[in-house]
């Protein structure tokens, strides 16, 4: 671990991080939601498959405190927020970390639109954001790739990838796969320039945690993204309370882990235990290192934190 050098740049970070806390804290006071606090070792922990996991001793660090938070949420924890470190391996460059800080909220009653207001609210009080425009994604596919992600094949997407000088070896013929490719190199970096973008209602192949519903002959992910100045700020989920179709997610991310040779992760059935009991809700997870970078008005990590493996 080291330490970048010179008193100014030192105490500079740690006042702007001191600051934006201080925002964060305040803005949530004002509306009564509850900080909390979860563990950071824990059992269990998400089998998305494109999540690596620190592991030992028979325990995972955590790579976000959802989990946690919704089996408060069940308890009647009511509206909730949490500040807290959260770790994802082999993740590192200009925008990641491995040990990371971590905003995450969940607003009982709300859905993925209510949140969005939020979040929204939540940038303008703590770094001076613009009103945000919004697009789902499939407007913001038509706009840059020119192409319906519902109904692409993936047969045109790799011909659209390859006319972009993107084809990487080794991919497999999933269809999310290649949008995902698609989308992050043709069309994140056009996102967010001059005031924050919204991307909302990804295929329900995307889903995640969130619910699916149906969006005139197609089905539909309840789920959020935020992008600004190019940077993808947070991820915000309508949250699934079917423990059922959860499993089935679970089970699906498990076969992939397993056919990428990745390490295997247990379900956590005590999640699953609980997912049924959590009232009505939306959460969303914002990286807060990203939103220091956007206060400070810079382009890297290198430039906001004190400490880097």
């Amino acid at each position: 671990m080291s330490i970048y050098q010179g008193e100014n740049k030192i105490r500079t970070r740690l006042l702007l991080r001191a600051k934006i806390l201080a925002k964060v804290r305040d803005f949530f006071a004002k509306r009564g939601i509850l900080e909390v606090e979860t563990p950071l070792l824990c059992k269990a922990t998400n089998p998305a498959p494109y999540l690596s996991n620190f592991y030992c001793d028979n325990l995972y660090l955590q790579t976000s405190p959802e989990f946690a938070m919704k089996k408060l949420l069940a308890a009647g924890s009511g509206d909730i927020y949490q500040i807290c470190k959260a770790f994802r391996k082999e993740e590192f460059g200009r925008l990641h970390n491995p040990e990371f800080t971590m905003l995450e909220w969940y607003r009982i009653n709300f859905d993925h639109h209510d949140l969005m207001d939020e979040v929204e609210e939540l940038l303008k009080y703590t770094i001076n954001s613009s009103k945000a425009s919004r697009y789902s994604y499939q407007e913001i596919c038509e706009k840059y790739l020119k192409l319906n992600p519902h109904k692409i094949t993936v047969k045109k997407l790799k011909q659209l990838a390859k006319e972009n000088d993107l084809l990487v070896a080794g991919i497999s013929d999933d269809r999310d796969t290649w949008l995902q490719l698609l989308f992050t190199h043709l069309v994140e970096p056009n996102l967010g320039i001059k005031q924050p973008v919204f991307i909302y209602d990804f295929p329900a192949s995307q889903a995640m945690l969130a619910k699916i519903r149906h969006h005139g002959k197609i089905k539909v992910a309840s789920r959020f993204e935020v992008y600004y100045r190019g940077i993808e700020l947070a991820n915000g989920f309508h949250e699934l309370s079917n423990p059922r179709e959860q499993l089935r997610r679970f089970n699906l991310d498990v076969k992939k882990r397993c056919e990428l040779n990745l390490p295997k992760i247990e379900i956590d059935y005590d999640f699953l235990a609980i997912l049924s009991k959590i009232p009505r809700c939306s959460g969303v997870a914002v990286g807060f290192d990203r939103l220091l970078l956007l206060a400070a008005k810079t382009t890297s990590l290198n430039e906001i934190l004190c400490f880097r493996e």
